[in-house]
């Protein structure tokens, strides 16, 4: 986040605010060596996390995950003020690296030039260098780890291969099933007529008459349009009274009218694919991914633990429920 205010002058250990011609201009936060964390500048993460989170949850989780994240969010911009800290006095340079990301967001937007570009940011609230800023920001941290975490982690086969044998419950691929339904709802018929229509489905399909074709005719839900057809579904994605029914079918089997929490179903097995552990091969690298990244996480904090150990930080006032 673009930082509110510049200051161009050194700040005593114990000034809380910055003042000009005696009045009061910014509440300083904290101090991170030569350099500072503003209200302001707070309040304006705060805003930002808010609206990232809003647009992803909503009602009690929103809550809990708001006010979670705001409890840790000074933290936060320490460590991050810290990580640009080293990066820019380790001369790692993301110019270019920037520059690429924009030309790629302009080609896959259609957005010919920067000022068409500027014009798309401003109507999403956006100022283009405020953004650029947070871009090559982004780019530094990510930079600074690969240099000083990433490049050291080491994975070998034997790593990977003892990993796979000893959490095989992790590449179990569960049974998937493709089904089709005819439904009837029971709103608006009496039981006598919703016994009917059930009985001259099942009897026109015991004619031979293709299930497809009734659910086009029958059907009472959005799958009508599908002819019936339901998609697959792994197992533990059904309801549980549809999936017990469904693993009693054999592929082309129908179940007799069920039952369930909103209407009636007649339910055909298309296909099905049995559970089944995939091969080391298939998941190797994904296994390989798994060890960096848990590996990267850890080392990452510890490198981080390291910057606060070794600089200058002083919380001056902490938000409250920070």
């Amino acid at each position: 986040m673009k930082k509110i205010l510049i200051f161009a002058f050194l700040l005593t250990l114990n000034v809380g605010v910055l003042f000009s011609s005696q009045e009061v201009v910014e509440e300083i936060v904290a101090i991170v060596n030569d350099d500072i964390i503003t209200r302001s500048e707070y309040e304006e993460n705060l805003r930002a996390l808010y609206q990232m989170l809003k647009s992803q949850l909503d009602g009690a989780e929103l809550d809990k995950q708001y006010n979670l994240m705001k409890e840790n969010l000074l933290e936060t911009m320490i460590r991050n003020k810290l990580l640009l800290q080293e990066a820019n006095e380790k001369g790692l340079d993301v110019t270019e690296q920037v520059n690429l990301y924009i030309e790629n967001v302009k080609k896959e937007n259609n957005i010919e030039t920067d000022a068409q570009l500027r014009q798309e940011l401003r109507k999403q609230g956006m100022d283009f260098e405020s953004w650029r800023e947070q871009l090559g920001e982004n780019f530094l941290k990510q930079a600074l780890i690969f240099s000083e975490v990433d490049r050291f982690i080491v994975t070998d086969d034997s790593e990977i291969v003892s990993y796979y044998k000893l959490h095989p419950e992790e590449f179990i691929e569960p049974a998937e099933y493709r089904l089709r339904v005819i439904y009837l709802s029971p709103e608006g018929k009496s039981e006598e007529e919703l016994q009917s229509k059930k009985e001259e489905i099942s009897r026109r399909i015991s004619e031979g008459e293709e299930m497809a074709d009734l659910a086009a005719q029958y059907s009472e839900g959005p799958e009508k349009e599908s002819q019936g057809d339901l998609g697959s579904f792994k197992k533990g994605e059904l309801a549980k009274t549809l999936e017990e029914a469904v693993e009693k079918l054999n592929p082309g089997e129908i179940h007799p009218w069920l039952e369930a929490r909103n209407g009636w179903y007649l339910l055909k097995l298309e296909e099905k694919k049995e559970s089944r552990l995939r091969p080391f091969e298939e998941v190797k690298e994904e296994i390989e991914q798994k060890i960096f990244s848990e590996r990267k996480k850890d080392k990452t904090e510890e490198f981080i633990k390291k910057l606060l150990e070794s600089n200058y930080i002083k919380i001056l006032n902490r938000p409250s429920g920070s």
